[in-house]
């Protein structure tokens, strides 16, 4: 199973499946996408899109992606299977879902009992103790002051799970929440590829956290590859590879931690493609990230393309720094033609919805890339570009 012809059909689910779907289609894979939004760029890339949840919600519906599933799986009886389905974004807190799923047609990734055991909060951060490995404090139980902690759930992701003290909940807390006391620094992340083994770290991202009401570190956006201290970078790719013999982790995955100078902090690790992918692109002529994470997967195989962990020897650039910026909804609006089009023409823009379709204040809209020699000069562009669309949206609005 070497080259992307062999492979035909790949189906990709995920809150938001484009990236995957784009990368897949471009690497000459036929694909079906599952996701919440059914965006223009998606669309444009799959053969076909199933949803699996309402775009508000932000949340994957089980029933969704079994019935979905099941339906390609049958299909393929007739011809033309799908070989097997990647989990994205959604899923890393869904064991059982993905163990029903893979049951279904199989799962091309991290196998469900091992992201069953990485997302438990006992598990995990149990193994870093014992081998010694940083991460910020965790109690398993509600701190008795708890000044400077955080409540997390293992089961969220991106971010809207966290909370600070003091904790406000519709219902208690249970075996997947945890608390973590709260470090200072730059929240960062290690893409990479693993076999079970070893792993094939891709760079080293700064991660994009803003305030959104009693939310204090939604996930925005990522800025990457940056470079790093040589002993920080081989200290995390120790770590993920570590945790890869560990939890078995297989395919492309990201390693969640802390920076504040020289010291880190291990915070989470996401089993499935995140969304730092698109933030690489690899050499003309060798094979694409979706090749890589299947290979990985199916084969055993690792990348041998350099990985983007230093930068020029005494600069703080890289030559070619991506960025990656997820627009929300400043206050509630309804895409109208003019509005859309003006969104498909603005530069850099992707996850593109199409017109008619309404958005609740902090409802994704759609997100922005941009390219710069450095982290700040992408920053900066990232910010400039988001102020000046939502502006002008909400001026045709």
């Amino acid at each position: 199973m070497k080259h992307a012809r062999e492979m035909q059909t790949i189906a990709v689910a995920a809150i938001s499946a484009r990236a995957m779907a784009e990368a897949a289609a471009n690497e000459g894979f036929k694909v079906v996408a599952l996701d919440l939004f059914g965006d223009i760029d998606t669309l444009r890339a799959a053969s076909r899109w199933l949803p699996i949840g309402a775009p508000g919600s932000l949340h994957i519906d089980a029933a969704s992606v079994l019935a979905a599933l099941r339906q390609l799986a049958k299909e393929g009886e007739g011809g033309d299977p799908v070989v097997g389905w990647i989990a994205g974004s959604g899923f890393e807190g869904e064991p059982d879902l993905l163990q029903e799923g893979a049951a279904v047609l199989p799962l091309i990734g991290t196998a469900p009992d091992a992201v069953r055991r990485l997302r438990d909060p006992a598990t995990f951060f149990g193994f870093l103790a014992a081998h010694v490995m940083p991460y910020p404090q965790v109690l398993l139980q509600p701190p008795e002051d708890p000044a400077g902690w955080l409540m997390k759930d293992a089961h969220g992701c991106g971010g809207w799970h966290v909370r600070h003290a003091p904790w406000s909940m519709d219902e208690p807390p249970t075996s997947h929440h945890y608390f973590q006391r709260e470090m200072p620094g730059l929240p960062m992340s290690a893409t990479f590829i693993a076999n079970g083994h070893d792993v094939h770290v891709l760079g080293f991202n700064e991660m994009n956290v803003r305030r959104f009401g009693t939310r204090p570190f939604v996930f925005c956006g990522a800025v990457g590859p940056v470079p790093v201290p040589e002993h920080i970078a081989s200290r995390v790719t120790s770590i993920a590879r570590a945790l890869t013999v560990e939890f078995e982790l297989r395919g492309l995955c990201s390693l969640d931690f802390m920076r504040d100078g020289e010291t880190i902090g291990v915070l989470e690790v996401n089993p499935r493609p995140p969304a730092s992918m698109s933030l690489y692109r690899w050499p003309a002529g060798t094979p694409g990230l979706m090749q890589a994470h299947l290979r990985a997967c199916l084969h055993g195989e690792l990348p041998s393309t350099p990985s983007r962990t230093q930068g020029k020897k005494g600069a703080q650039d890289t030559e070619d720094t991506e960025g990656i910026e997820i627009v929300f909804a400043r206050r509630p609006m309804e895409l109208d033609a003019a509005a859309a089009r003006q969104l498909a023409a603005w530069p850099g823009v992707r996850d593109l919805p199409g017109a008619g379709q309404r958005f609740d204040i902090d409802d994704p809209l759609c997100t922005l890339t941009v390219s710069g020699t450095s982290a700040n000069e992408v920053r900066a562009r990232l910010n400039e570009s988001r102020e000046r669309l939502l502006k002008s949206l909400e001026t045709l609005a």
